[in-house]
């Protein structure tokens, strides 16, 4: 993997961590779910909860390396197709984040630590959105010039993952300490997220 990261032009690189920290600070359904834990738990569920969906996107990674790669080998034209396709969910998104309300569901946190870690593990791995998501964002970011396309999906996929359970485990310790403060904070975010989804889609097309 070492190899891969090596070959990969440090340009397209700065642009996905760019669009996995943007990804992963949208409250989502599992910011929404640490952030919940948090509040009813305190900082330790809400990271439990975090570390948990971290640990549930490597299913929806494993299944997007093996997907994308056997798209792309049997149809190259493939990663221009999953590219606007790819931009098109990011607006999508980008217009649910404008319009998304700023509380949370009241009783969806779980007090516990391990039952907030084996939670946060299992609404994700049977979402769908998730690997709808890493099958349209990952692909953006692969070249088959530099490596094997599946290496290169588990790769970023890796660090998506890491990232985004670290920001979601930040969200759960702060929720835990700020309570009520920090969800009144969603709706602000939202918004901020809802444009920075649209510049991320508008980079995509453009380069």
């Amino acid at each position: 993997m070492i190899e891969i990261l090596e070959a990969m032009p440090p340009e397209q690189f700065a642009a996905f961590m760019a669009g996995a920290l943007v990804v992963n600070v949208v409250p989502g359904a599992d910011v929404i779910f640490a952030t919940a834990c948090g509040i009813s738990g305190g900082p330790k569920a809400g990271a439990m909860a975090g570390f948990g969906v971290g640990i549930g996107v490597l299913w929806h990674v494993t299944l997007a390396a093996l997907g994308v790669s056997a798209l792309i080998a049997a149809y190259p034209q493939a990663l221009s197709a999953i590219r606007w396709i790819g931009a098109g969910y990011l607006l999508w998104l980008g217009w649910k984040s404008w319009f998304a309300g700023k509380g949370l569901a009241e009783g969806s946190g779980v007090p516990s630590g391990w039952r907030a870690f084996r939670r946060g593990i299992l609404s994700n791995v049977l979402n769908p959105k998730p690997v709808l998501f890493i099958l349209a964002f990952l692909p953006q970011f692969v070249d088959p010039a530099v490596g094997p396309i599946w290496k290169q999906v588990v790769l970023l996929g890796g660090i998506f993952a890491f990232s985004g359970g670290v920001v979601t485990v930040a969200y759960g310790v702060l929720a835990g300490y700020a309570g009520r403060a920090l969800a009144a904070k969603m709706g602000a975010v939202n918004k901020v997220a809802a444009v920075l989804f649209a510049g991320l889609a508008a980079k995509l097309v453009l380069d």
